[in-house]
């Protein structure tokens, strides 16, 4: 066995947490989890170092991530518990994480069922009058520059004319890193008013909130986020008390 290489407790608990957290996804490309640690240590409760890499996972709500990769560093466990392939912490430990999402990914989640429903009779106020949008679709490229852009098809219910919005706008971190909102440089739009358009790029918007899609590791909270050509990378901590098993 070469320096640094994991040993065969190592590697059969981390194939066993990489089983736990696929059973957990609705799909996933492939999982990898290393697990750092020996079976003294491992009697003791510690583990030096958890690192699990993701790619192609998808999630409640079809929100797929490109790739995921989460790293902690030494960390306290129950020892008797991991022996029979259950990683629980003593106490909840921080990690980092590495997101990147593709513009793919953003559409697949846009197309899906779940946010469908929630474009479909959106009621609001424009020029002191209540008016219902069924918005029809709603895409997303990423061209660069830290840019985010926005085309929409959607329908005034009350009157049935059909509209359409392109919205150009940076990506940036809100609520206390829970949500992505979006800031508008620039929109077109024939007939639109302004508040009809931030109206609607704002419900689009709302549909990035990070609570909405939770791993069965953890959730995030956001510090930085890039929108480069054809990808978001979203850094990030999270919280994490337990790693799932088979």
């Amino acid at each position: 066995m070469t320096a640094g290489s994991p040993d065969l407790g190592e590697q059969a608990l981390s194939k066993i947490v990489e089983a736990g957290m696929t059973s957990q996804l609705d799909e996933a490309e492939n999982v990898d989890v290393d697990i750092r640690t020996n079976p003294v240590k491992l009697v003791q409760g510690e583990v030096d170092s958890v690192t699990i890499v993701g790619k192609g996972l998808v999630m409640k709500q079809d929100l797929r991530m490109e790739t995921l990769e989460i790293n902690t560093d030494k960390i306290s466990i129950n020892p008797l518990s991991a022996i029979f392939g259950n990683i629980e912490f003593n106490q909840s430990t921080n990690a980092e994480a590495h997101i990147v999402l593709l513009d793919s990914d953003l559409n697949r989640a846009l197309s899906s069922d779940f946010v469908q429903a929630k474009l479909c009779g959106l009621k609001m106020t424009v020029e002191g009058q209540l008016v219902t949008i069924d918005v029809k679709k709603a895409e997303v490229s990423l061209p660069g520059n830290n840019q985010l852009v926005v085309n929409s098809d959607f329908l005034l219910v009350e009157s049935g004319e059909s509209k359409q919005l392109t919205a150009t706008a940076v990506p940036k971190v809100q609520q206390n890193g829970q949500c992505i909102a979006l800031d508008v440089l620039s929109a077109e739009g024939q007939g639109l008013t302004d508040e009809l358009t931030t109206a609607i790029f704002d419900q689009i918007a709302s549909l990035l909130d990070l609570r909405n899609f939770k791993l069965p590791v953890a959730s995030f909270q956001v510090h930085t986020l890039e929108a480069q050509q054809g990808k978001l990378v979203i850094h990030a901590t999270t919280e994490i008390d337990k790693i799932p098993s088979a």
